[in-house]
Order: C-alpha cells, then structure tokens, then sequence
C-alpha cells in the first residue's frame, strides 16, 4: 500500500523590508509574521516532513516573478521533494523554478487564464514536476456544475485566481478533470472557506476531486489535529498539507505520524 504523505506548507511574502517572510492567516486574510522561511524549510526537513510547499502568496495579485533566489536558499536546506508556486505563467517560468531547485512547480492563476501551459509543462519537464493548485471557495448558487450537500444546503466549488482575490466561474471539479487530461501530474486542493480555521478539511470539496480524478490529491486547508489528516485520506486524499499546527508547534511531525500510524493510516517513519 502507498505511503499518505504528510506535508508542511509556508505562505511566503515581502516584508515592509523586502525580505521574504513567512505569513499566517485565515480564509487568506489577516496575514501575520509566523517566521524566516529558510530556518523552517530546514527545520522541517530535519524534522521528517515527506515534502515541503513553498508558495510565494503575492507573485500572481501583484504580476511580478517568484522569489527564486529565497528558493534557492530554501532547496539548499531540503533533502525532501520542494514544491513551489506563485507567479508562474509561462514555460519559461517553470524551467527557472525548477533550475533554482524545485522538484515540482505549484500552477493555478496561470492554468486558468492559458490552460495550454500544463500541457507545455508536462510535455517538457514531465508530468511528475506540474502541480496544478486550486483555490476553491463555495457557491449557493446554480452557476455551477458539480454540486455537493454541505450541512444541508446545496453548492458547489468555483475556482479563483490571484489568491482568492477574484473567482473565474469555473467548476472546481470539471477543471480537476481538464488538468488531469492535459497532464497535471498532481492536484493541489485548496480551500479558502477553511483555510486557516482549524475546524478541519473541507471534505466534501476534497472528496468530489477524488471521486473525479485519478491524479493523486493534496488535500490543504483547515487542518486542526492529526484527526483531520485522518479524514482526509478517508476522503480519498494522498497527501495532507498544514501550516499553523506545525508552525506553532501544536503538534510535531513525529507525533501526527504516531497518531496516522496509530489509525491504520500508512506514512513513512
């Protein structure tokens, strides 16, 4: 049986210096200060992580490139496989990323207004290296295509772009499937209606990605305990990603291992 991975994420932005900086929020507002983040891609690394997520949170809103030489400082710390994304829109940008140390590039405003970059990233690079992130939030409307019942109301899952800041339209379901056949090698499922509350997953938008894809699944946003972990990969999820148990020291890497393990969950010790 394969592994579940367990995986620690950083947001990453410019301080009022314009060094690179760790933040912390909820729903993607209210950011604070939570660290520097080469010392916690190390710490993390040391700390048995399966994989490490660096996303440059501001890259897409503001139009300006990912901060590729904090990258390269974070890869030189990391024996782990480094994922990272914010401001990729061409080819040319993945090539960069990756030169700078990156396994894998994390892709959504960019997939969404040109879908043919995931294409052209998997055709050149391997599908292996693109990751495309969705930035999903919930609509009780009936412009959407793929609808779930959440605590007893009908909605379904649009996809934004430039962090949450403007929604496309798009069903975040029938775009997981796009992705998957133009060659995305993973799926990374963000949720901004729990993103940061602790409270737990939003299971029924990780499960309806599951269910419609074979690609495998980062469930992200909302982790709260191990528990949370637990019902994700219960959801069909193959990776769990967290920040603010991990970043505030709330739980460790060991002990959410100990506790997966614990409840019949496979992970790498």
């Amino acid at each position: 049986m394969l592994t579940k991975r367990v995986i620690p994420c950083v947001d990453v932005d410019l301080d009022d210096d314009g060094n690179a900086a760790v933040y912390t929020g909820v729903n993607f507002e209210d950011l604070e200060y939570t660290g520097d983040p080469v010392e916690m891609a190390k710490r993390y690394n040391e700390a048995g992580a399966d994989e490490f997520v660096f996303l440059d949170i501001t890259a897409s809103a503001e139009g300006r490139a990912t901060m590729l030489e904090t990258v390269e400082r974070v890869a030189d710390e990391v024996f782990i496989p480094l994922t990272v994304g914010g401001g990729i829109r061409e080819k040319a940008d993945i090539k960069e990323t990756l030169r700078a140390g990156a396994d894998k590039v994390s892709i959504n405003t960019g997939a969404l207004e040109r879908p043919e970059l995931i294409t052209e990233g998997a055709k050149a690079f391997g599908n292996q290296c693109i990751v495309i992130s969705v930035d999903a939030r919930r609509r009780y409307d009936e412009q959407g295509e793929h609808y779930e019942q959440v605590d007893g109301e009908s909605c379904w899952f649009e996809a934004t772009v430039k962090g949450g800041r403007e929604g496309t339209g798009r069903d975040v379901v029938e775009w997981a499937r796009e992705a998957e056949e133009r060659g995305a090698g993973e799926l990374f499922v963000n949720s901004i209606d729990a993103d940061g509350t602790k409270d737990g997953y939003d299971l029924p938008l990780t499960g309806a990605v599951c269910d419609a894809v074979s690609t495998p699944v980062i469930a992200s946003s909302g982790c709260g305990s191990p528990q949370d972990m637990v019902d994700a990969f219960d959801a069909g999820a193959d990776a769990a990603l967290a920040a603010s148990i991990f970043h505030y020291g709330e739980y460790s890497i060991e002990e959410t291992k100990q506790y997966l393990d614990d409840h019949g969950v496979p992970v790498r010790r």
